[in-house]
């Protein structure tokens, strides 16, 4: 006696639709006209460079992830991944930039603002006329949000909030925040709310300008909070919900950055590729060379299996599915993967890879924030772990 069992099985598409195609290109030609040629000079001189970042805004994409009722584009989470990819094969700095504008900072406020929130704030952040920042980590605590130590106390209908935030992306350029701190002390990670904050609140400014290892000309400096009050309608979400929403918005974020991470993989291999047709060395050229040639191979390898990795992670997103235990595993290979492959084409490069003449050694310095930002490799082995043993 034999039986037939049916088995359903999500279809599996590995082509970006038309839509997707169309944008890639559209983004692949803004970044070698208007990026590619200045990433260098925007690295050295550490500045945030505005005027692109405004031609980005006209083409929407500083509201990539804003629905359109609130002036945003409502891009899907795959073609936002296609989007940072492309940016950061051009920079990675300018990529962060916009990618904590769009999944921290406009994202936190898209998900779990209310209606008047989102009608307020949505439709400047999402033209570009204001930049989004978000801030969680403190100067004593990153991964272990139960250490926070801004505090935001009720006062009547208002709110005064003190701390201090580090590590905070567009801290000095943007102009709206969304900042965590803990309402129920005695609750850790389950007593923290946030609240939107905006650029000329009393008691709140940007403090110390990091210098920073890579990622030069994405602005990262402190943000103070000294006795900021404000009303209770800029508390976003539930009361003590802050942390919780958090993990929800930081999903998608690592998405993102496994995205970045990706493109700055792309642009190294690319050019090794370019430099391996060019350098002779042994009355050859290195691209002859068969030990050039398997290390040229690990490297399409990797940004392949990571790029699909991302893609699985940004299908279920957008279908709705659950996604965290995908979203941290396209995190974690693929930013460990970008300094694999960054590496192999310094090493590719020889003493060239080693000085700021080539863009190797930038991609380098910026790929390493990938295994840090949006959660350390440490942090996504401990997600996965947790995800595969809760059934």
């Amino acid at each position: 006696m034999s039986t037939t069992t049916e088995i359903k099985q999500d279809k599996m598409n590995f082509s970006l639709n038309e839509d997707q195609f169309l944008l890639q290109q559209t983004i692949r030609d803004f970044v070698i006209k208007e990026v590619v040629p200045k990433a260098k000079d925007w690295d050295e001189s550490e500045e945030v460079p505005i005027d692109t970042i405004k031609k980005l805004a006209s083409l929407g994409i500083l509201g990539m992830a804003v629905e359109n009722k609130y002036g945003g584009s409502e891009l899907d989470p795959v073609s936002i991944a296609v989007v940072i990819e492309e940016l950061a094969r051009g920079d990675g700095s300018l990529a962060l930039t916009v990618a904590a504008h769009n999944g921290l900072g406009c994202g936190h406020i898209s998900r779990f603002g209310s209606e008047e929130q989102k009608k307020k704030y949505l439709g400047d952040l999402a033209s570009g006329k204001k930049l989004g920042g978000w801030g969680l980590t403190e100067p004593g605590s990153g991964s272990d949000a139960a250490g926070m130590k801004t505090k935001a106390i009720k006062k009547g209908n208002n709110w005064i909030l003190n701390g201090t935030k580090m590590f905070i992306t567009n801290a000095s350029v943007g102009e709206t925040f969304v900042i965590l701190a803990v309402t129920d002390p005695g609750r850790k990670q389950k007593g923290i709310t946030a609240f939107i904050l905006e650029k000329g609140d009393k008691g709140f400014k940007a403090g110390k300008k990091l210098e920073k290892m890579g990622m030069r000309s994405s602005d990262t400096s402190e943000l103070i909070l000294e006795d900021v009050e404000i009303p209770d309608s800029r508390r976003l979400g539930e009361l003590n919900q802050g942390f919780i929403n958090t993990l929800m918005i930081l999903d998608r974020g690592r998405i993102g950055i496994g995205a970045l991470s990706i493109g700055l993989a792309q642009a190294a291999l690319d050019e090794t590729i370019k430099y391996i047709n060019q350098r002779e060395t042994f009355g050859k050229l290195l691209k002859d060379h068969e030990v050039i040639r398997f290390m040229l191979a690990d490297m399409k390898v990797d940004i392949d299996a990571a790029r699909l990795l991302i893609y699985r992670a940004a299908t279920l997103a957008s279908e709705g599915k659950p996604y965290t235990l995908e979203a941290s595993i396209a995190k974690l290979f693929s930013s460990e993967m970008a300094m694999r492959v960054c590496n192999k084409a310094i090493q590719i490069h020889g003493g060239y890879g080693y000085i700021r003449e080539f863009p190797v050694e930038r991609f380098l310095r910026d790929a390493k924030l990938c295994e840090i930002g949006e959660g350390t490799s440490e942090i996504q082995r401990m997600v996965i772990a947790r995800e595969l043993l809760k059934n």
